[in-house]
């Protein structure tokens, strides 16, 4: 369940910096699904929460000299084992899809609510990714009605060239069944 204020009543959460208001909360109306892995290549651990959070140890990869000072978020990451962390509210504006448009609309971030799904573009997301994503997609949807099936996409098709995730792997088909499904049970920490 979503409360007033936006947030999965439900869920881990891990509050980000890294956000601002939007214009206006009644203008929500895109979903977008990422993908990250952090070191790269692997999976597990807290790297993705510290680098949201802005806490990232520069010195714990080379890949973080890079990358630890970038001001990023997403409103939710689902790991492997289907738990979800909600970082910012839905209200808010995360900083997850940088250029980008989506129908003719640029800005995405301003409309968006961004999920991220701990993998890669190469790497089969998980049966309990699946089924996380689609009880928070059914619970975002519930809200905010004017995400609708056709208004859930990729960041590779709101960034192309750009972005390539969640990837080929990623099941459209598995997804928008599990969205028709009565029931589905996520994982919390």
């Amino acid at each position: 369940m979503i409360n007033q204020t936006g947030w999965l009543t439900d869920v881990k959460v891990v509050p980000s910096p890294h956000f601002d208001s939007r214009q206006s909360d009644k203008d929500i109306s895109l979903l977008v699904i990422h993908n990250i892995n952090l070191p790269p290549g692997q999976f597990g651990g807290d790297d993705i929460e510290q680098f949201f959070k802005g806490e990232l140890d520069s010195t714990a990869h080379p890949y973080f000299a890079f990358i630890h000072e970038m001001k990023v978020s997403a409103h939710c990451l689902i790991k492997r084992d289907g738990e979800v962390i909600q970082f910012v509210s839905f209200q808010d504006r995360a900083w997850h899809a940088g250029v980008s448009s989506f129908a003719g609309r640029a800005q995405c971030n301003d409309y968006s609510i961004g999920i991220e799904l701990e993998g890669s573009d190469f790497v089969p997301y998980t049966q309990a990714q699946y089924q996380s994503l689609a009880k928070v997609t059914r619970e975002i949807m519930q809200t905010f009605p004017a995400i609708t099936l056709s208004r859930i996409t990729g960041h590779q098709y709101i960034a192309p060239g750009r972005k390539s995730d969640p990837g080929l792997v990623f099941d459209w088909q598995k997804y928008r069944g599990l969205l028709t499904q009565s029931e589905s049970v996520y994982n919390v920490g």
